[in-house]
């Protein structure tokens, strides 16, 4: 069963610095339709404009991904790190008992375009932690590359929950299958273009949620990119 979150439905807040769209319940936008997914928690669709970003906060007690679509994310916390990392690539740090972080785009003339996820996590009171990785175009082509997962198998970074993120970017008429355990579900968040998925045409900033699928089938109309949570 395909349960279908239209880009135009999410919650929306422009402040002017950030265009921010929210698929599940965030900050002032409320539906309790719409509190998450298994344990996902957060999916914001992010345009951040030149030299602006968010000035230090706190976190605990979440697993925070930041998937970057266009430009650079530059990420400073409390635990030491001073990163930036550009299109394609993820970082991923976990709240745990408590961290404080910045993000802002670095560019004078550039906007950012990021996904900012949160993962509700296996348990709390983790130590803080953060990674991050760079992923070509060329590996994500026509295949399904790991990009987080509990394990860290295939080079993915570390989650801490019964959770995988993949990505994959198809050409127009490419087909691609996910094969789904019986007892799993999948989000599937459209990046850019536009794809079928077993038969249900779905376009950028759209979604998907499977739960007792068994095989999900991907055909792209366009030039497609797309995130895909295995889910518990």
């Amino acid at each position: 069963m395909l349960t279908i979150r239209k880009a135009e439905d999410r919650g929306h807040a422009n402040h002017g610095w950030l265009n921010s769209y929210h698929s599940f319940s965030f900050a002032n936008y409320y539906d309790p339709q719409h509190m998450g997914f298994r344990s996902l928690r957060v999916i914001n669709e992010d345009t951040i404009a030149p030299g602006a970003g968010f000035p230090t906060h706190p976190h605990r007690d979440m697993e925070i991904i930041t998937y970057v679509v266009s430009g650079a994310v530059a990420h400073k916390d409390s635990i030491g790190n001073t990163e930036t990392i550009g299109a394609g690539g993820i970082q991923r740090f976990s709240a745990g008992t408590g961290i404080t972080h910045s993000e802002f785009n670095p560019s004078n003339t550039e906007a950012l375009h990021l996904l900012q996820i949160w993962i509700l996590p296996e348990q709390h009171g983790t130590t803080p932690s953060y990674e991050q990785k760079e992923f070509s175009t060329a590996i994500k082509r026509s295949q399904w590359r790991a990009l987080a997962n509990r394990d860290e198998t295939d080079g993915a970074v570390k989650l801490h929950q019964d959770a995988a993120l993949y990505a994959t970017i198809l050409e127009p008429g490419e087909r691609l299958t996910y094969a789904l355990n019986v007892d799993r579900h999948a989000w599937v968040q459209i990046v850019r273009g536009e794809v079928t998925i077993n038969g249900t045409t779905i376009d950028k900033g759209d979604a998907a949620a499977s739960s007792q699928e068994t095989k999900l089938v991907f055909e792209a109309s366009t030039d497609a990119e797309i995130l895909l949570f295995d889910l518990a």
